[in-house]
């Protein structure tokens, strides 16, 4: 089953692993790139290097990637947060958390375009040491704030589901203060990202390099740094997503019995599965090939496995532009504003119109019985 569901990502793994090759010089590790010498002014990078930073791996399919996610993600984050600030009148607790997952995912797509300009330009970063630490820290900033809020609406659905009647689930304050603990946590641990050099000059390709190689003299920390990150803003999340949707799936199957609700309790089931599917397919390849990669590095190994971790760091970029489709999918409300929002109606206009349908069926009921009153009336007569 897994192999099955994870066999285009091996596909597409192979098909890197093929394109960008996989000889790899003997020499001291930056970054998974050999580094045949270091000199204050920057570094002289080995065959291994030359062949990832000028195949069309890096050059042409990446920045193509990058060009998917900002032309939908922008768009589409943007509307999202419009819709859960300005059109969503009664807040709960898992509008909050997804307003915040793609405030964190329009943070990152707003950046993407340094990153597109930079892979077209044969990985020559021209934009000086500032941006790209910003760059950096931005990705990787909201490559686990949306663990993390996605994390947050799942355990808040479980309990949901399996405690419908208690208030913490529709406590606001709750939401508010751990997205708030979600943002300062985050960010204070993307603090190291500007610690250390991010821009490298690659001397024997007289290019300059952001985040593709780290000076040997910095590797520990970067190693260090990635590893503690991979291990508990990945694999935690992971298992409290994965406890949480087991849980209410069990929740859900024991109520199915009940006909009136069945119909209701399959769609959630299958919205449960889409959301764990997404989460899997998005985070897991990048974050199991960053502890593989850092470990390789750290130990000194022979790494020739730096396409394929970028490759899954490029196809987990892709979340910012699947999020606000799965809100579309999970909130009725969600989808009601949307529509409105294209259909240009106001919230009072809306508004009238409910009480407009309403008034009417309500009217539908009261003929229906005044009508059914009236046959029984003259039959009994």
């Amino acid at each position: 089953m897994a192999f099955t569901l994870f066999r285009p990502l091996f596909l597409l793994i192979y098909i890197v692993h093929a394109c960008v090759g996989s000889t790899n010089p003997s020499g001291s590790e930056g970054k998974g790139f050999p580094t045949i010498e270091e000199t204050p002014e920057g570094v002289n990078v080995g065959l291994e290097a030359k062949r990832v930073l000028t195949s069309y791996l890096t050059t042409v399919f990446l920045p193509i990637i990058y060009i998917i996610v900002f032309a939908v993600g922008l768009p589409a984050n943007a509307l999202a947060i419009w819709v859960f600030l300005f059109r969503v009148k009664k807040k709960h607790p898992s509008s909050i958390y997804m307003a915040n997952l793609a405030l964190a995912d329009l943070l990152f797509v707003i950046w993407v375009p340094l990153k597109i300009a930079y892979h077209f330009n044969n990985n020559d970063w021209i934009y000086g040491e500032g941006l790209c630490k910003v760059l950096v820290a931005f990705f990787y900033g909201n490559m686990y704030c949306s663990i993390l809020f996605i994390t947050c609406i799942s355990v808040q659905r479980y309990w949901a589901v399996v405690h419908p009647l208690s208030e913490l689930q529709k406590d606001n304050r709750v939401a508010t203060g751990l997205s708030i603990a979600i943002w300062v946590i985050v960010w204070a641990i993307t603090v190291p990202l500007y610690l250390y050099e991010q821009e490298v000059r690659v001397l024997n390709m007289n290019i300059v390099t952001c985040h593709d190689v780290t000076r040997q003299s910095q590797k520990q920390m970067a190693a260090g740094y990635f590893l503690n990150m991979g291990a508990v803003g990945f694999i935690v999340p992971l298992f409290v997503c994965i406890v949480s949707y087991v849980l209410m799936l069990k929740a859900l199957q024991n109520s199915m019995s009940d006909p009136t609700i069945a119909k209701k309790r399959r769609k959630a089931i299958v919205l449960i599965i889409t959301v764990l599917v997404m989460f899997i397919v998005c985070f897991t390849p990048s974050n199991i090939m960053l502890i593989v990669h850092y470990s390789l590095l750290l130990s000194g190994a022979t790494n020739s496995l730096y396409g394929f971790y970028i490759t899954t760091l490029c196809l987990a970029s892709l979340n910012s532009c699947i999020d606000p489709f799965v809100y579309y999918f999970i909130s009725e409300d969600f989808r009601n504003h949307i529509k409105n929002t294209f259909l240009c109606r106001s919230e009072r206009t809306v508004e009238r119109m409910r009480v407009s349908f309403t008034a009417l069926k309500f009217s539908k009921k009261s003929n229906t019985y005044t009508s059914d009153t009236a046959n029984t009336q003259s039959t009994d007569c």
